[in-house]
């Protein structure tokens, strides 16, 4: 059931840790995930491939509105953690308050971190921790013509 992918920082610390006892391929990657679409599920595919347990980090609705402004998020934590569960791809969903993950990064300390194509490696919030315990940061190609802004935009623009 999608529901039992929803973990508290605590609980999936505990899980992880027995997971990479048993030699699993730890992925985390994280976002505001306000609006899914295809680039979003795309981009979870890719880092799936990748790894043998995939972690998505979620930006809590006060870290979205820190970050993105007041109209922002369009769906609270809740919904967005439900809408990720469902994905396929994604293994355990953990949300966070602040407005970098870099605290569920110390914690878990994925062996592979990834963020879409829009970054640079040497700007990756936790890419120093992940590569200090000998993992590494993957960009993942960015998906031209799925944003979650741009889909915002186009229903403003209908009304």
């Amino acid at each position: 059931m999608a529901a039992e992918k929803i973990k508290i920082k605590q609980d999936l610390n505990d899980i992880l840790a027995e997971l990479k006892a048993e030699g699993k391929v730890i992925g985390f990657t994280n976002g505001c995930f306000d609006i899914l679409h295809l680039g979003h599920i795309r981009y979870m595919a890719s880092a799936k491939a990748a790894c043998d347990v995939l972690v998505v980090g979620v930006n809590s609705d006060g870290s979205v509105k820190r970050l993105k402004g007041d109209s922002r998020p369009v769906n609270t934590l809740e919904a967005r953690m439900g809408v990720l569960s469902a994905v396929e791809s994604i293994d355990y969903v953990v949300a966070f308050e602040e407005d970098t993950p870099v605290n569920l990064i110390e914690t878990f300390v994925p062996d592979v971190l990834f963020k879409g194509g829009d970054w640079n490696e040497e700007d990756v919030v936790g890419g120093d921790i992940v590569k200090a315990n000998n993992g590494k940061v993957m960009i993942i190609k960015f998906e031209e013509g799925y944003s979650t802004t741009e889909v915002i935009e186009k229903i403003k623009k209908e009304k």
